[in-house]
């Protein structure tokens, strides 16, 4: 469990819990914020996780250095119809949706730079994304 921990997975991943989200698309209304451009990443917080805070920090450097793409925030406590019907057990846990906001991609647990920077790249079609990201210092 340790291993995979912020580690990102596809959508098609088979395993019951990313099955959930398998298929999903979310739309500015569910996410009370705006779809990005080009993508979108979702954080589902809440008050006492100790990772929240670096993962929000993190996800909005990685938003803002790149065009078209949206950083939303959810309070996990706030939205239990959200985190039921996509099956967030953790906090946090990041979406990464496409344009269309299907759900391209999830992490539960604190991620690392590189593995956000290859799941955005995949999202906004940006090669040799993972191999910037070991350049950008993670």
């Amino acid at each position: 469990m340790r291993r995979r921990q912020g580690r990102f997975r596809s959508a098609g991943d088979a395993t019951p819990v990313r099955a959930a989200a398998s298929g999903t698309v979310l739309t500015a209304a569910d996410l009370g914020a705006p779809l990005g451009a080009r993508g979108t990443l979702v954080q589902f917080s809440s008050e006492v996780c100790a990772y929240c805070g670096p993962t929000r920090e993190l996800l909005t450097e990685v938003a803002r250095d790149r065009d078209g793409l949206a950083f939303v925030e959810i309070d996990a406590t706030e939205r239990f119809d959200l985190t039921r019907r996509l099956r967030v057990f953790s906090t946090p846990t990041v979406l990464v949706l496409a344009a269309d906001g299907s759900v391209a991609g999830r992490a539960a647990g604190r991620p690392r730079k590189s593995d956000v920077l290859a799941a955005v790249g995949t999202v906004l079609g940006e090669p040799g994304s993972e191999g910037d990201s070991e350049a950008a210092g993670e």
